[in-house]
């Protein structure tokens, strides 16, 4: 899934979705394993795909600590990235 964002394609549902409460332009794409579900918190720039978070999905919502620490991690790597950090 990784490698078609790199590509260029945008990935929909069942793959990937958007999460608002995190920032406009994130989203969380689904990885099925062995026995759980990963996710990663993921914002495509025009230069990178910047991941700020993977965790194991066990419950319906994301968890709180999920959308606080990829918040956090975003607001830092556009600090760097302006300069400031």
């Amino acid at each position: 899934m990784l490698r078609k964002l790199q590509a260029g394609q945008l990935l929909g549902l069942p793959h990937s979705r958007p999460v608002p409460s995190i920032g406009s332009s994130c989203h969380e794409l689904r990885i099925p394993d062995a026995g759980v579900t990963w996710r990663i918190i993921y914002r495509v720039d025009n230069d990178a795909i910047v991941i700020a978070e993977v965790f194991p999905k066990k419950q319906q919502a994301t968890p709180a600590r999920v959308i606080r620490v990829s918040k956090d991690r975003f607001r830092r790597y556009d600090a760097i990235i302006r300069g400031g950090g």
